[in-house]
């Protein structure tokens, strides 16, 4: 039974079918031992089906495809990747539901336009960042703030190389959840140990993610 239907269709189709460009989403799966893997999968093969050509999807085995895992550094399922003509380090762990969706939908569209709406401000800081940062935004299907963090995040890679944006279905995730004491959502962790709580305004967002990285690299 599909996902999208009706109405839904109707609209997600419109949206697919006018991208400027087009977009491709790169899946990671296995048939065993994955929670929502078949259902990921179907849900991306509806969004291609649904966008007249403008998404490409292609699909990879997390344990057989392994210079494909490694290329995208990999480390669990289910897991897309969002890119056009490059990576763009955007990543989403886990099946993109609920409010996710929107928020896989509206990353689509960035992706295909190529310049994220973001302020000159943050593009300066941001500029800054030239080590590698690694954002987990933890999310739930039914938090509607989440989608922001995970959108903001993920706008943040696009600009800089040098930042990996996941998005993390905590509940498909319990380990990391209780790894990274997330007890709320979005909690979003800038590197191992510094972690940002709430949705906050991109200005704020960024000075937090700037302080992050500073902790992670006191000498840089």
């Amino acid at each position: 039974m599909p996902f999208i239907t009706g109405e839904d269709a109707k609209i997600v189709g419109d949206i697919l079918t006018k991208l400027p460009r087009k977009v491709k989403l790169i899946y990671f799966t296995q048939e065993l031992e994955c929670q929502y893997c078949r259902e990921t999968r179907q849900l991306l093969e509806e969004l291609r089906d649904l966008s007249g050509g403008n998404v490409e999807l292609e699909v990879y085995n997390f344990v057989n495809d392994k210079e494909q895992v490694e290329k995208y550094k990999i480390d669990k399922i289910p897991a897309t990747v969002i890119l056009a003509d490059e990576d763009l380090g955007i990543r989403y762990y886990g099946i993109p539901s609920g409010y996710e969706f929107g928020s896989l939908l509206e990353d689509i569209q960035t992706v295909a336009k190529g310049q994220p709406d973001l302020s000159q401000e943050t593009i300066n800081l941001i500029s800054q960042i030239d080590k590698p940062l690694r954002l987990q935004v933890f999310v739930t299907p039914t938090c509607p703030y989440c989608p922001n963090a995970v959108m903001l995040a993920h706008k943040l890679a696009m600009i800089n190389k040098n930042i990996v944006a996941d998005m993390v279905e905590a509940s498909e995730f319990p380990h990391l959840a209780v790894k990274y004491h997330v007890q709320g959502v979005p909690r979003t962790m800038v590197g191992e140990s510094y972690a940002i709580e709430g949705a906050l305004p991109e200005p704020h967002f960024v000075q937090r993610i700037m302080e992050g990285y500073r902790q992670m690299y006191p000498e840089g």
